[in-house]
């Protein structure tokens, strides 16, 4: 009886499995795109961070100042690809198993793992922006 079970349900295994790692590699690829734009932002305005070194911000202010910016797109993400996550639940809801396919948890557990990922992905960025020299930041623009 558990091999007839078994192989019942291992084509959903299987596609979930699937979904598992499809999943998780596109999670990687956010963060390093996330990483990549933060950065670049954050390279741009070097001169910017600069001139609020020399006049006096702090580090923290800085830090904040850059994952403020990447938090903002990761929220319009999240509030974007929340609406049409559930547009598209109809594709999905026969390949799931053991969960609907509008669960408010997972819906909310995945908006709050892809904040923290972007979170993390903002914070080198941030963390190097910290580190700004004033006098060569205004000396080279």
């Amino acid at each position: 009886m558990s091999e007839v079970i078994a192989s019942s349900l291992a084509e959903r295994q299987f596609s979930m499995i699937l979904f598992g790692i499809f999943a998780a590699l596109a999670l990687l690829l956010a963060s390093i795109g996330i990483y990549g734009v933060v950065s670049y932002l954050a390279g741009q305005r070097t001169h910017e961070i600069g001139v609020r070194m020399a006049m006096g911000a702090r580090p923290r202010d800085v830090l904040r100042l850059v994952l403020g910016q990447g938090l903002k797109m990761a929220f319009l993400g999240v509030a974007v690809g929340i609406p049409a996550a559930l547009a598209l639940t109809r594709l999905m809801a026969n390949l799931l198993f053991g969960v609907s396919a509008t669960d408010p948890i997972t819906f909310a557990g995945v908006g709050i793992i892809l904040t923290f990922v972007a979170l993390l992905a903002c914070f080198v960025p941030a963390r190097r922006a910290t580190r700004v020299d004033p006098i060569v930041a205004l000396r080279y623009e």
